[in-house]
């Protein structure tokens, strides 16, 4: 009987964020627990498993899980040496095991370690060797690397964007091993990297200009020879050493076409790099034409955005719309453990003075006080709309303040969908404006119906005005920081 060794570790990590993240921050699972977890839920490892079921003879073994929370700042040094211990201890406890998938992210750094999931990859081999295949499954926002690319049979990545193929990669993964183990493909990995980094709505897959390249990678992918095809753009805010845009094309045996494709596609990519880059609108002009609107507005702080690494305390739009008298309603999530602690000392009902924003990153959002009401208390844990696991934003509050409701947490949680908000008994389309701190979120959840989206140009260690963030490890020169930037393609191959 064939057993495969199931791992796994997920964080995105905004290098701009000056919270550095905790081992508590992660979900952390062992053993059976792992399989347990996934099994019947829309996650990588989920899809794998159904397709590992379907095989007779075959058994998946649970070994490790840490799930982030939410995206965060960089990791703690401390956090990042226990999370690794656990995970290749892990893999020791299984010599026996004939192959390895790996669900990781690509977008995790440490403060001592660029690279954390390559340093994952690496020590495994030490432990498992070559012999061992292993598949792994990244994000598209993660950051490739050669070591990466070393240390794995193959990678296979996100197709889509924003993220809604999470149990189709694990699926695509399971079946890539599978054919290794039965030694049914020889994985050849092609990789031309682009000095570009980009965010906005163009790189929507289904409606974007950047879903071209991707479509061409995927019938790569689905063509005989094609084992796996995608493009990373990485995390414009992980400040790394390899932070880029790349094409990726594993072929089976002969990487001669993949190159060929490679290339093509990298062309194509660097000829609308200009249109990858996302308009933004003033904090002050967004807020008038907010009020001005007799729709439903959507005010996007992506440069707040817990779900690519930010903190989550930003109160930039929510003192706009107190300086501006702002009579519409309007819902607002935030991260502010010290206001959630005096709303559940005073209690449900209660109406009292709030210093609210600015508890992680003091250096951008200053506190604003205003009166407000406390309309519920909860204990944070909720059902992800996205993927029907439980989050956590931890201890949780509802406060109004006129027509203003805010959901103030303890702890950031993704924001990319509707569940922080249903979980406290608030709809967004029930509100004239609500602040959505994702880039991106599936249209029919906060766009559709909307007279405006703004995508505002706020303050913030996730926002998309790139120059305003202060990269300093990334390679240079690159678009769009730098002027005039050259690149001539150049694909790179890689044999195990």
């Amino acid at each position: 009987m064939a057993r495969i060794l199931i791992n796994e570790c997920k964080q995105e990590v905004s290098s701009f964020n000056p919270v550095l993240g905790q081992y508590r921050d992660f979900a952390v699972a062992f053993g059976d627990d792992v399989l347990t977890l996934h099994r019947g839920v829309g996650t990588e490892v989920g899809g794998a498993l159904d397709v590992f079921a379907q095989q007779p003879g075959l058994e998946p073994v649970g070994g490790y899980s840490a799930r982030a929370i939410t995206s965060g700042g960089t990791l703690a040094d401390s956090a990042m040496q226990r999370i690794a211990a656990e995970f290749l201890d892990a893999v020791r406890a299984h010599p026996d095991v004939d192959a390895i998938y790996f669900s990781l992210h690509g977008a995790l750094a440490s403060q001592s370690e660029h690279d954390a999931e390559g340093y994952l990859l690496e020590e495994t081999r030490k432990i498992a060797g070559d012999r061992i295949p292993i598949v792994t499954s990244l994000d598209l926002h993660g950051i490739l690397t050669d070591r990466i690319i070393r240390h794995s049979n193959a990678v296979v990545l996100y197709h889509t964007y924003p993220h809604v193929d999470f149990y189709e990669t694990g699926a695509r993964s399971a079946r890539l091993l599978l054919k290794i183990l039965r030694g049914e493909a020889n994985p050849v990995s092609v990789r031309v990297e682009i000095p570009a980094l980009v965010r906005g709505n163009e790189l929507k897959t289904a409606t974007g200009m950047w879903g071209e390249c991707v479509r061409q990678c995927i019938a790569f992918e689905n063509s005989p020879g094609g084992l796996s095809g995608g493009m990373f753009i990485g995390n414009p805010f992980t400040d790394v050493p390899d932070l880029c845009s790349n094409v990726f094309l594993v072929a089976d045996g002969d990487s001669t076409r993949a190159e060929s494709e490679a290339l093509r596609i990298a062309a194509r990519f660097w000829e609308m790099r200009q249109h990858l880059q996302q308009p933004l609108t003033g904090l002050r002009e967004s807020i008038a034409m907010a009020a001005a609107a007799k729709g439903r507005v959507v005010l996007v702080d992506a440069a707040d955005a817990t779900s690519s690494g930010a903190s989550g305390d930003s109160n930039a739009i929510l003192k706009a719309l107190l300086d501006a008298d702002y009579r519409r309603s309007a819902l607002i999530p935030m991260v502010d453990p010290p206001a959630v602690e005096k709303a559940f000392a005073a209690g449900v009902g209660s109406e009292l003075d709030f210093p609210v924003g600015g508890a992680m990153d003091s250096r951008r959002f200053q506190p604003v006080t205003f009166r407000a009401r406390v309309r519920m208390l909860s204990d944070g844990a909720f059902r992800s709309e996205s993927h029907g696991v439980t989050w956590n934003s931890g201890r949780t509050a509802v406060l109004q303040t006129g027509a203003i409701v805010l959901i103030l947490t303890s702890q950031a949680v993704s924001l990319y969908d509707r569940s922080l908000f249903y979980a406290h008994g608030q709809d967004p389309a029930l509100f004239d404006s609500v602040v959505v701190k994702s880039p991106h979120c599936q249209h029919h959840m906060f766009d559709e119906g909307a007279e405006l989206v703004l995508n505002i140009d706020a303050p913030g260690s996730t926002s998309a005005n790139l120059h305003s963030l202060g990269h300093t490890r990334c390679r240079r020169p690159v678009f769009p920081l730098d002027a005039d930037v050259a690149f001539e393609p150049v694909a790179r191959i890689f044999r195990r």
